[in-house]
Parts: C-alpha cells; sequence; structure tokens
C-alpha cells in the first residue's frame, strides 16, 4: 500500500470531512471509493474507445 500527499482547499476539506461523516465513512476510506469509481470509468471509456475503433462487421456478414 502507498500513502499520497494532496493540498486541498480549507473549504475543500472541511466538506469532504463533513460528507465522510454523514456517509459514516472514514476520509481515508471517501479517497478510496472516489479513486475506484475514477479508475473504473477510465477503464469503461478505454473499453468504449477500442471497441469503437473496430469496425462494424455486420455489413459484411449480409454478404455472406
Amino acid at each position: 500500500m502507498s500513502i499520497m500527499t494532496i493540498r486541498l482547499a480549507d473549504d475543500h476539506h472541511e466538506r469532504f470531512k463533513m460528507l465522510a461523516s454523514r456517509k459514516g465513512i472514514s476520509l481515508n476510506k471517501l479517497f478510496k471509493e472516489f479513486s475506484t469509481r475514477i479508475l473504473m470509468e477510465s477503464d469503461a471509456e478505454s473499453q468504449f474507445r477500442l471497441r469503437a475503433a473496430i469496425p462494424d462487421p455486420t455489413p459484411a456478414k449480409r454478404c455472406l
């Protein structure tokens, strides 16, 4: 596991603390959720772009 230090504006820090508190989780857990979500979205976008780059085989199949 790695340790990462981030800099936040004081108001952002307070808002994140309130959000974590409302969810009943720690700030660490909140940022873990954020990072997991953004990585999943990035992976989905990469998969979409890969599939979009592959030509549609449907017209070729119609000729068979």
